[in-house]
Order: C-alpha cells, then structure tokens, then sequence
C-alpha cells in the first residue's frame, strides 16, 4: 500500500557520524558496515513512497509491470483526476444561458477590457441584449468606476475573445483555471507527502468540492486568484526541492557512503538565482493584480520561505541558520519585490495608455484635472498620480463596504458551509426548463455556491490534526498546509463589519484539500504499522471518501442549475441559513 503522510518523518533522529558510539567506528576495520539507516540527504530529499511489493504480489502483477506502473503513476494519477475533473466543470458549461450573480460586473467588464483598454458603463438592460444577440453589442465609451484589478477580467476577456461573448465563453476560462488547479494540487500534494496516492486524494478531494465546481463553471474573479495562488505555492515547494538538493550535494560523504552535515558549507553555500522562486514572484504579482487579497498570500509565503531556507541550513549543519539566510537567501526576496509590484502596475497598463482627455478610464485624467499640481507632480507622472488616487479610492471604498447583502455572511461560519450564495435561481413549471411534467407544483431551478458539506466538515477535524502536527510534532509540511488556509482566511477577520461572502474562501479550499489528504494518510497509518492497522485505517479512509463523493452526487442539481421538484429541493436545505 502507499506510505501515508507520515512518510518524511522516520529518519529525522539519526544522529550524525562524528556522534556516534566509537565502537562503531572501531570496528569498520574488522569489516563491518553500518545498516542501511537515513542520512542528512534523505532528510533534505527525501524519498518518495512507493506501493507495498506484497499488494502488488497479491494483485498477481509482474515486477516489470510495477515498475512501469511506479514510473507513470507519478503523471498518470494526476492527469486521471484532471480529465474526471475537467468532464465534469465543462459539461454544459452555458448552462444556465444567464448572467448569474456577479459575472453582470465581471463577464460586461472583462469584454470592455479586451476591446477598450479599460472598463465601461453599461445600460441596464445590456445582460438581455447580450443574450438575445449572442453577445453582438455595441461596446459603450463612458468608463466606470471599479474595485478591483484587471488581470482576473483579462483572463476572462481571453475565453470570451475566443468562443465569444456568451455564457460558455465568458466561463471557459475559469473552467479551466479550476481544472489546471486540480492537476497543480495532485502534483503539489505528491511532492509535499512523498506520496503519489495522497497527492491524488487531495485532487479528488477538490474535483468532488461543491464550491470548487460552481466558482469553476462562473465568471468571477476569485477562482482566477486562486489558481495563481496555487501555481505560486507549486513553484514555492520546487524551489524548496531544488534548494535542498543543491544543498545535499554540496555536503561531504563518510566512509559509509552517508551525507554529513558541515557548518561551513551550510552558513556559506549560494543556492542560486532560484528561478522557480522568480516564477513564484511573478504569479503572486498577477495575484494581488487580480484581487487584492492576494498581497496576504504574497507577505505569507514570504516568510514561509524563509523558514524553509532556516530549516535547510540547520539540516545541513548551519551553525547560524537565521545569519546564513539573512546574508545568501534574504536578498533575493528584496530583488523581487519590485518585480511583482512591476506586475501589478503593467496589468493596468491599458487604463495608463488610455487617453488622459476625459475620454479614457476612469480617474485617467485626475492629475490632469482634480489632481493638479502639488509637490509629487515633480517627480511622478501623471498616469501614476492618477493611478495612486485611483487605488487610493478603491482602498476606501473596499475598507467602508457595509452594503448589506441577503447572501453576506461572516467568516466564522465559512468553514462548516454556514451561508452560501444563490447564484441562480428560477421556478419552473412542470414540463419546461428541465421541471418533470409530473412534478405537480413548481420546480426548483438553482445554483448554489456551496462547499461539499461532509469533505468542509472533515477538513474541520483536518485543520485540527494539521495543527497538531505543526505545533508538536514540527512538521513542516503541516505549517505549509496551515500557512495556506491562514493567508486566505485569518484576514477577513479584520473586516467582520464588511459586507462578504463564503465564496472568498475558494482562494484557501486547496489547501483544506491538502489538510484532508494528509488527515487521510494519517487514517491509513504510518509506514511499518501492521496489516490489520493499514486494512482499518484503509477502510476507514475509504467510507470517507465514499461518503465525500455521495455528498457531492446528491447536491449535484444545486451546482448545476438541473431543475428538481420543490421537495427535493427542501431535501437539500440542510440548514436554515442555506435557503
């Protein structure tokens, strides 16, 4: 069976070989070898599990057949949770033939975007001639007034250039920003376990999520940060990899064959330019440029690379962690950031080449105007006096919304599904729009932007277990988890006052996906249990997953707007909060 979670932890009390008891050393001469135990290169990179040979014995298969399996299983499970995933987010993906919720800002917004450079004012009754004309309108010319960036409107810009401007194509790319995240979570959890069986786990985890799937298969901004968010985690932990690798291959080899720490090397040794570290600066840049919540991801990861760094140099031997990274790691991080904030002001760089005449985006011409003279016209130009003006105003904007909103709900309730968002909803009569004509009353037609509810209250316990494990068995890979969730979450606590919404947690859901797996592996149980503890904690696990997906399938016609009686619809209201 495959190791679990707790795959990286068995070798981390071997002491080094200058602490060992000298009768070991002593009798080397008389021939003796050391057993096979870990060394300070198993620690740095560590191993990747791999299937019993008993379970594939039992199966009846070859050993060449397994170890063409091992090889493949790496890309081939990911890709297989990709393909079930990305069937499902497609499916009918223009349906409903509606602008639903906010994709009336954001779908409107993206189209003017791509054509003008920046956001417009739309009549009232635009998102019915859209429909009616399959998106064949005139685009207006007065600028409007937004609040946030627009990197996540120009990916949506990009489906609708493509397959035009309609439902499926102003949904094409959030589809398969949502799918590609699956893929970089099977991937991310395989190389954050060790395990490909629970990198896999966490990517179902996330293809049967109800929150997941509805912010897939709908034009708003967030499932576009989450995937940058995500992708910047990945490229994180590969530099992470990398680093510790370099690492170990710099550091010298006893006689056993067995890597030794040596301070020297540790406190000395220049990991590199760190391009997968670079990348990571680039996605978190187009992250803030999409939401701006996304700088709490960026300070997050920040520090938790650091830590990472301090953690290496002190495997390796570092008598100095904290000095060695401040003097060989630190820098980099202050290089970079000018390079994500370089990303975030080019992403407005339509607004700044629209006109400054009045003509152009919204605030263009404030230092031209409003905004005239004054001490920093002399040294900044007016696009960046317009533009600062311009965020200034959307800060307090963002910070002073207390509109309320039947959907607004506090983040205290996020994590057990307390209040949803209805996206859509439609009475149908029996025998239109999907209603059974032997419904005898009308149909319920919805959907809802609701998590799974049974995979949000395991992840519940789960978050609880990852804490446990960060905070008294120092597992780093609990913290990374931990630190994910955190960034995403902890923040809007800050702003309980404002108006908000449960589907701002779908920036934080893969890392709650991570927490489950590794809760998962934990069920299974650590390497070397017995059978009958691996065959219990396996179904154990199993009933779990089974359940998840059961969960899924039944709130199924709520994700996709599929007409169902009225009575099954009440069926479905758990709770009171979600009608």
């Amino acid at each position: 069976m495959t190791s679990t979670a707790s795959s990286t932890d068995i070798r981390q009390g071997q002491a080094p070989l200058d602490q060992r008891p000298s009768w070991q050393q002593r009798l080397r001469r008389f021939g003796y070898t050391a057993g096979p135990r870990s060394d300070v290169r198993d620690r740095l990179v560590p191993p990747y599990a791999e299937p019993s040979p008993r379970l594939w014995a039992a199966l009846g298969f070859s050993p060449a057949f397994v170890d063409r399996i091992n090889r493949w299983s790496g890309w081939g499970g990911p890709l297989l949770v990709t393909l079930m995933a990305g069937v499902m987010r497609f499916y009918h993906l223009g349906s409903p033939k509606a602008v639903i919720f906010d994709e009336t800002y954001y779908a409107k917004d993206a189209w003017a975007l791509v054509h003008r450079g920046f956001e417009v004012n739309w009549d009232k009754n635009a998102n019915d001639l859209i429909l009616q004309h399959n998106g064949h309108v005139p685009i207006p010319t007065d600028a409007a007034y937004v609040v946030h960036p627009p990197v996540g409107k120009y990916v949506i810009g990009l489906g609708e250039l493509i397959f035009g401007f309609n439902p499926f194509g102003w949904r094409f790319m959030t589809a398969l920003l949502g799918t590609l995240a699956i893929l970089m979570l099977c991937r991310i959890g395989r190389r954050l376990f060790r395990s490909t069986f629970l990198g896999c786990v966490a990517g179902v985890m996330m293809s049967l999520d109800g929150l997941a799937f509805v912010m897939a298969r709908t034009s708003l901004l967030d499932g576009v940060l989450m995937f940058f968010v995500v992708a910047a985690f990945g490229c994180l932990l590969l530099d992470r990899d990398r680093a510790r690798a370099k690492l170990a291959a710099a550091l010298p080899v006893d006689a056993d064959g067995r890597v030794r720490p040596d301070a020297h090397i540790a406190d000395t040794l220049f990991l590199g330019l760190r391009p997968w570290r670079w990348a990571a600066c680039l996605l978190l840049g187009l992250a803030i440029g999409t939401k701006w919540n996304g700088l709490f991801y960026a300070i997050a990861f920040t520090l938790m690379t650091l830590l990472w760094d301090v953690g290496s140099r002190k495997v390796a031997g570092a008598s100095n962690a904290y000095v060695a990274v401040l003097k060989y790691d630190l820098f980099l991080f202050v290089i970079m950031a000018p390079v994500a904030f370089s990303v975030y002001v080019l992403s407005w760089l339509g607004w700044i080449l629209s006109p400054a005449n009045g003509t152009g985006g919204y605030f263009r011409n404030w230092a031209a105007t409003d905004g005239k003279g004054g001490f920093w016209s002399q040294f900044m130009p007016d696009w960046a006096r317009s533009l600062w003006h311009y965020e200034h105003e959307v800060y307090e904007f963002n910070v002073g919304l207390h509109s309320p909103h039947t959907y607004m709900s506090n983040p205290w309730s996020w994590l057990v599904d307390g209040r949803p968002v209805s996206y859509f909803y439609e009475s149908p009569s029996p025998g239109a729009d999907g209603c059974p004509a032997s419904a005898g009353e009308k149909c319920a037609r919805e959907v809802l932007a609701i998590g799974t509810p049974l995979l949000w209250w395991a992840a519940c316990f789960a978050l609880l277990y990852v804490l446990w494990r960060w905070a008294f068995r120092r597992d780093w890979r609990a913290g990374a988890v931990a630190c994910g969730v955190a960034a995403g979450y902890l923040p809007w606590f800050m702003y309980q006052d404002r108006t908000i919404f449960f589907f701002y947690s779908i920036v934080f859901l893969p890392f709650l996906c991570l927490a489950v797996a590794m809760l998962i592996g934990a069920v299974i149980g650590p390497p070397g249990s017995s059978d009958t503890r691996r065959v219990a904690g396996a179904v154990g696990a199993g009933v779990l997953v089974l359940l998840i997906t059961w969960n899924f399938i039944y709130f199924w016609p709520l994700y996709t707007g599929t007409a169902i009686p009225i009575d099954q619809w009440r069926s479905r209201m758990w709770l009171d909060t979600w009608v």
